[in-house]
């Protein structure tokens, strides 16, 4: 390995990194992190701090889970690859599908589809919910409805969906046929509506409205996270998700939970969909499947897909990725699965996301430019950072930015995403750990006020 002079020199000139610019990362290169223990990351500079980020939501069990670290040895030294494609597949790859389906059980989920991430599970759903409606004989459904403030990952479909401008602008024209109902978001809404039950009603209205405006048998499908993480974390009113999911069923919609974030454990509860009570048609899955040790994803269908699918010679899934099905990242899913379930990480994430979140709510009483925080189920809060209270108006990404730096300086890694400071640390987290993050947050405030 090249030593720190020359991790430093070259750090950001031959590489262009996610969600930023070349530009940026070359004038503030970006930190590198080089060791990783429990829950806690150390820099180049041996810089140790709690990860208040989970890696990107996915590191749930943390950085030091042995078990996941055994498997992908053991697979590497059986078998590091094969196919799954038409007339072959792997051990690993045939009982995770069984043990996933024993775990979604519960959500009305009973097959898997694997992929290589969570862009890759929702442009798997989306493709299988046209080609659903193609093999029923409504090949007039290819509309896509979602939220906006919603995030689907990066690929042309899921950037179609995605309901944030910044990750739409440099790459339209998208995907046609794909259109946003508002989000169920307090703080900020067309509808000037602060009741959370309320404004679930106005949004549940707007997307009526717009099914009626372009017509049911035109639409394939509505998906949207149980809980909006990227967007920066937007729990809705208990009642939405089962008006949304009833009203899609109503009208042979099909709903798609994207729980490429929610799933296995982070509200509290092992998936969003059960944290609300729903029972989807499909659901993309990913991140934490693997705690983030290896790139793999699963989409899970219900049985209206099981149905159309099983037993039609015409229901050939043109459709797949190389490393579909990967027998390294399987039994690294495996492992993951089963120390989660051991674990119950379902318990602490409530906990530690209700001290976090009160917290949260803590700072905000004491510093002005915290205008909202989101949060409240499980380790999912955000702080929506104003320069105005009363006006909302956003702060400015140089304050933003001391925040996040004093914050690590003080240390915990947090993410700022536009005004959000986004915390979404390992599942396995201590109460300890809890009040580093916030002892550094309040550093962090005070050095931006």
């Amino acid at each position: 390995m090249k030593g720190l002079n020359f991790l430093k020199e070259n750090n950001a000139r031959f590489l262009w990194h996610p969600m930023t610019s070349p530009e940026d990362s070359q004038s503030a290169p970006p930190k590198i992190i080089t060791h990783s223990n429990g829950v806690r990351i150390s820099d180049v500079d041996g810089h140790e701090v709690v990860d208040g980020v989970g890696g990107l939501w996915n590191v749930n069990l943390g950085y030091s889970c042995q078990p996941i670290k055994d498997a992908i040895a053991a697979q590497l030294d059986k078998m590091p690859y094969y196919s799954t494609f038409r007339g072959t597949t792997n051990d690993a790859a045939i009982e995770l599908s069984y043990e996933l389906a024993e775990f979604f059980e519960p959500d009305g989920l009973s097959r898997a589809f694997f992929t290589s991430g969570g862009s890759d599970s929702v442009e798997t759903a989306l493709r299988l919910a046209r080609q659903y409606h193609k093999l029923r004989g409504e090949s007039g459904r290819t509309k896509f409805l979602s939220l906006k403030k919603g995030y689907h990952g990066t690929h042309m479909g899921g950037a179609s969906v995605n309901g944030n401008a910044n990750f739409r602008e440099a790459y339209e024209p998208l995907l046609p046929g794909c259109f946003h109902i508002p989000a169920p978001y307090t703080y900020r809404n067309p509808f000037n509506e602060t009741d959370p039950a309320k404004l679930a009603d106005l949004c549940v209205q707007a997307l009526v409205d717009e099914i009626n405006f372009q017509g049911p048998s035109t639409i394939a499908a509505m998906i949207m996270e149980p809980i909006l993480g990227a967007g920066g974390v937007i729990p809705p009113h208990e009642s939405f998700v089962p008006k949304v999911r009833e009203i899609c069923h109503q009208h042979g919609i099909l709903f798609i939970t994207d729980e490429v974030i929610t799933a296995y454990g982070r509200t509290g509860a092992w998936s969003g969909a059960r944290l609300w009570g729903v029972k989807p048609d499909m659901m993309c899955t990913a991140k934490a499947i693997t705690n983030g040790y290896f790139p793999f994803g699963a989409v899970m269908l219900g049985e209206s897909m099981v149905e159309v699918f099983e037993g039609n010679p015409a229901a050939k899934i043109g459709h797949g990725y190389t490393y579909s099905g990967h027998p390294v990242g399987a039994a690294a899913a495996l492992a993951c699965l089963e120390e989660t379930k051991r674990l119950n990480v379902i318990e602490n994430a409530a906990q530690r996301g209700t001290q976090l979140y009160q917290g949260c709510l803590a700072l905000q009483k004491k510093y002005s430019l915290i205008g909202d925080v989101r949060g409240g189920h499980g380790l999912m809060t955000a702080m929506e950072l104003v320069s105005d209270r009363e006006s909302k108006k956003p702060i400015d990404p140089h304050t933003a930015s001391i925040v996040q730096e004093s914050t690590y300086d003080a240390g915990a890694m947090v993410r700022v995403s536009g005004p959000n400071v986004i915390l979404s640390p390992p599942l396995v987290l201590t109460e300890a750990d809890v009040n580093t993050i916030l002892t550094a947050l309040d550093a962090g405030f005070s050095a931006a006020q």
